[in-house]
C-alpha cells in the first residue's frame, strides 16, 4: 500500500488567511476531503491519513510527527494564497537539487493540477517550510489561488471547482506514485453524486450536524456555497461516481434518522 498523509493547512483557532468572505482552513479541508475520499474510493493500493478532518487546531510539529510516526510514502500540504496575485503555485524543500525524486514528483503532480485548476501557472518553486523540511518522506506543499483576489475566490466558492482543484491532485499523485484503480472502477461520466444531509447559514449547526452524523457512524465534511450573497455550510456526508453507491446511503442515513438528498456535480 502507498501511504499518503493529507495535511490541510490551518485549522481551528487558525483561520490561515481570510479574505471575500472565505477562511483559508474551510477551503483547504474542502479541496483535502474531496482529494481523500477520491484516493480510498478509486484506488486498491492507497491509504491516506489526514492531518484533520475537521475543524481542529494542529500545530505544525504535531502534523509532521504524525505522518512521521505513521510511516507515510507522500506527504502533501494543502494551502490557499494571500498577500496579492493569482493562481497556482507549489513548493518542495529548499534544499532539493531539480534532479530529486522529491522534485520528479512534484513535477508530474504539478502538471495534472494546472490541467485542472482553471488558474493562472505561478510555477513550481521552493521554501524552507517546516513541512516540507520536517517530514521524513517525500513532501510538497500547494497553494491553490489567491483568497484576497476576487475572482480566484469567486472559484473556490463553487463545489465544481473544488472537485476539479481535488481531481487534478488525485490524477497527479495517482501518476506519480503509481496507485492502481480499484478492479471494478467508477463510471467515467464526469460526475460526481454528492449526498447532502443539511445546508445551515451558521457553522455551529452545520458543526453540531456533523457530530450527530459522526456518532451513528456517518464521516461528513462541510462545502461552503454561497448563494444570493449568501454563504451556506453544505454538510456532505459522501461523494460517489457510482449513482447507486449515493442512493445506498441516502438509504442508510434515512434508516438512522437523518434528511439526505443527492445532488450532482459535474467534473
Amino acid at each position: 500500500m502507498v501511504k499518503i498523509y493529507i495535511d490541510p493547512g490551518h485549522g481551528g483557532t487558525d483561520p490561515g488567511a481570510t479574505a471575500n468572505g472565505l477562511k483559508e482552513k474551510d477551503v483547504t479541508l474542502a479541496i483535502a476531503t474531496r482529494v481523500k475520499n477520491m484516493l480510498v474510493n478509486e484506488y486498491s493500493n492507497a491509504t491516506v491519513r489526514m492531518s484533520r478532518t475537521g475543524d481542529q487546531t494542529v500545530s505544525l510539529v504535531q502534523r509532521t510527527n504524525d505522518a512521521n510516526a505513521w510511516g507515510a510514502d507522500y506527504y502533501l500540504s494543502i494551502h490557499i494564497n494571500a498577500g496579492g496575485g493569482t493562481g497556482y503555485e507549489d513548493y518542495i524543500h529548499s534544499a532539493l537539487s531539480d534532479s530529486s525524486t522529491t522534485a520528479q514528483l512534484r513535477n508530474t503532480i504539478h502538471a495534472e493540477i494546472v490541467k485542472l485548476i482553471d488558474m493562472p501557472n505561478r510555477g513550481k518553486k521552493k521554501e524552507n517550510f517546516h513541512v516540507l523540511r520536517e517530514s521524513r518522506m517525500h513532501a510538497m506543499l500547494t497553494e491553490n489561488g489567491f483568497i484576497d483576489n476576487a475572482t480566484d475566490a469567486a472559484k473556490m466558492k463553487t463545489s465544481a471547482w473544488l472537485d476539479k482543484a481535488a481531481r487534478g491532485h488525485v490524477n497527479g499523485l495517482a501518476k506519480a506514485l503509481g496507485l492502481q484503480k480499484t478492479s471494478t472502477p467508477p463510471p467515467t461520466d464526469n460526475v460526481l453524486y454528492r449526498v447532502v444531509t443539511g445546508s445551515f447559514t451558521t457553522r455551529a449547526n452545520a458543526d453540531q450536524q456533523i457530530a450527530a452524523l459522526k456518532a451513528k457512524g456517518f464521516d461528513s465534511f462541510i462545502d461552503i456555497v454561497v448563494l444570493n450573497g449568501t454563504t451556506y455550510y453544505r454538510v456532505i456526508t459522501g461523494s460517489f461516481a457510482d449513482k447507486a453507491n449515493a442512493d445506498k446511503q441516502v438509504a442508510d442515513l434515512k434508516a438512522a434518522g437523518f434528511d439526505a438528498f443527492i445532488i450532482v456535480v459535474n467534473l
